[in-house]
């Protein structure tokens, strides 16, 4: 860490003077995605940007071990923004996104997401290419109890698109998109979902790592300002049973000396060989990227035929039967993939890590991409899938993991210190699953045996 203070750390401690910011929150995320952070008076700023902000990295889920424990936060300065449900006329709040630093080595820490994310980004660009991302994350909004915890009563029982009085949640929305905006986020459209209480807000390509950072923000302001209304919002990708799941489909796209590298004029598609290649990777490696993309047991009651859920391998330029789905692009510079299948359950830095570089072994594989799909694959039975050679993902987390434990590639996104410990909290929640009673074993079983 420099002691030097750079122009864009001055910006930002001139920032803080001039909105009246009295707290940091240094923000990272842990392996399973789970933000945290670490707060400190607004005149420690200066120190963070030149020597950082140590704590103690055994306490963070799957980090270090307690012989090894001491970690260093580095503030990254073009993430600064001032948090929009702490901002009265006396003082106001500030958040940072931070890298995790190895104090032992110097180094940025191995099981770090957002480095994970990083060394992918680096990988896409040692080929040429620079990494561009847009997330749809969905969520339930439900009304809390007397106690001011969850329950599953959604506020509203509107369906797509609905609005006022079946969509109840419009001001809530409304206001959510303000908090955002406030913090910097280019809101391109909001809108009610299928399923009753299910929403969505969709935000302007970035980056893969601005994107990803913004996926955890999205995340915590969608929370904290719906609890102002006393609800509680989900991002679980299913909490109500027999009805549509949320997910967060990514689009993503490269772009290489400045021009969209997925597009191609001749194609019929309008699809460059490059685009197609990094299909192919995706799909490819679709089963073993599940388990990092659907990260939850919850996940796979999402991925299950006839709810809209992605989980047939393939692609279309039509449908979104598909696992991936080529959108409409009314300019060049627009033409993208649009995976569907990860949930917003997941680390969003793990996951574009993970799809990022099963997209590049595509290219550098130089794989074939299969014709697309233009039906309905939801209506074919088996022995037409296996006719079109269409597979499925994994139907639970267990085989999931099993998947991710043999697909080289995905493992080598992670790389080994987030692979060992992904999978050893992932093994575990699924083992804690499977001898669990269900309530719904209890009323199928109990009384007829």
């Amino acid at each position: 860490m420099t002691s030097e203070l750079s122009k864009e750390a001055q910006g930002v401690l001139d920032e803080i003077e001039e909105k009246n910011v009295d707290f940091l929150r240094l923000q990272f995320t842990d392996i399973l995605g789970t933000v945290k952070n670490v707060s400190v008076p607004a005149d420690q700023a200066e120190k963070a940007f030149t020597e950082g902000i140590y704590f103690d990295g055994s306490s963070i889920n799957g980090f270090v071990r307690i012989q090894e424990s001491d970690m260093r936060l580095d503030p990254d300065p073009s993430t600064f923004a001032v948090l929009p449900w702490r901002n009265d006329d006396e003082s106001a709040a500030g958040r940072l996104i931070c890298d995790v630093i190895d104090t032992s080595s110097g180094q940025p820490f191995a099981g770090d997401p957002r480095g994970v994310l990083k060394r992918a980004i680096q990988r896409a660009e040692d080929m040429g290419y620079q990494v561009n991302a847009a997330p749809e994350p969905e969520f339930f909004l439900f009304e809390e109890d007397e106690e001011g915890r969850a329950t599953t009563k959604t506020n509203d029982v509107g369906g797509y698109f609905d609005l006022a009085p079946k969509d109840l949640a419009q001001d809530v929305r409304r206001d959510i998109i303000f908090g955002l905006e406030d913090m910097g986020f280019d809101i391109e459209a909001s809108h009610h979902e299928v399923a009753e209480g299910q929403h969505e807000i969709n935000f302007t390509y970035d980056d893969a790592l601005s994107t990803a950072d913004n996926v955890a923000t999205f995340r915590a302001v969608v929370r904290a300002i719906a609890a102002e209304h006393d609800l509680h919002a989900t991002f679980m990708p299913k909490p109500i049973a027999r009805i549509n799941g949320s997910g967060m489909h990514t689009h993503f796209s490269l772009f290489q000396d400045g021009e969209n590298a997925f597009h191609d004029d001749d194609d019929e598609f309008n699809l460059s060989e490059t685009a197609k290649q990094f299909t192919a990777g995706i799909l490819d490696h679709a089963e073993a990227l599940s388990a990092v993309t659907n990260p939850t047991v919850n996940s796979y009651k999402r991925l299950v035929p006839g709810y809209e859920a992605p989980v047939y391998v393939a692609w279309s330029d039509r449908n979104r039967s598909a696992l991936i789905r080529k959108p409409a692009a009314r300019t060049p510079a627009a033409s993208r993939i649009e995976a569907r299948f990860p949930d917003p359950s997941c680390n969003p830095y793990l996951a574009f890590a993970a799809l990022i570089h099963a997209g590049l072994d595509g290219i550098d594989r130089d794989l074939d991409c299969d014709d697309p799909v233009r039906e309905n694959i939801y209506e074919f039975d088996e022995a037409k899938r296996e006719e079109y050679g269409i597979t499925t993902l994994p139907s639970n987390l267990g085989e999931a993991i099993e998947a991710l434990e043999e697909d080289e590639v995905v493992q080598d996104a992670l790389g080994e210190h987030v692979f060992d410990n992904f999978v050893e909290a992932k093994t575990q929640e699924f083992e804690e699953y499977i001898v669990e009673v269900s309530q719904w074993e209890l009323d199928q079983y109990l009384e007829s045996y």
